[in-house]
């Protein structure tokens, strides 16, 4: 057995049809691994929403030069962007643990629809304007004293269920 590298391995390239909204995501290195994450799982685009997004070198040395090839753009407000994707045809999943979301492993994704999927700000999560113009809210179950993880992690996860449904 041998253990494979960045140049040996032999994982096909893939994207899918989703797009990360970022509500006020305003951690350097979480920024920079959203770029690592969106690329490892082919995601389309990422869209950073709100007022101070770090794009400079904290962000670069965690994205480890995927932000040079994941397409990304920055909006001023996280509704406005979920709204014109929502008129593009795109289904709008919010990652938030509320009273009414559903587990992640129980959603059905439907795939005549791309995604967009609304990951939140570190403290407060996905804003109340925008959790009310999602069609759905999805929380990943969680089995410990903690009732939430790192936003990268928790994106990572839902990624991985959305795109396994999608092979």
């Amino acid at each position: 057995m041998t253990q494979l590298t960045h140049y040996t391995s032999k994982f096909n390239k893939k994207q899918f049809p989703i797009t990360i909204i970022c509500n006020n995501i305003s951690n350097a290195p979480n920024i920079g691994s959203l770029f690592r994450t969106a690329d490892a799982f082919g995601v389309e685009q990422l869209i950073f929403c709100g007022d101070d997004i770090p794009m400079g070198r904290k962000m670069t040395k965690t994205a480890r030069a995927t932000e040079k090839v994941v397409p990304f753009k920055i909006e001023a407000n996280a509704l406005e962007a979920a709204m014109a994707l929502k008129q593009e045809g795109y289904q709008i999943i919010a990652l938030e643990i509320t009273s009414n979301s559903n587990p992640l492993h129980s959603f059905t994704y439907n795939q005549q629809f791309p995604t967009a999927l609304v990951i939140g700000d570190e403290n407060f999560g996905v804003s109340e304007e925008v959790l009310k113009n999602c069609d759905h809210i999805l929380h990943i179950e969680m089995f410990g004293q903690n009732s939430s993880m790192n936003v990268v992690q928790a994106t990572s996860v839902a990624l991985y269920e959305l795109t396994k449904q999608m092979m």
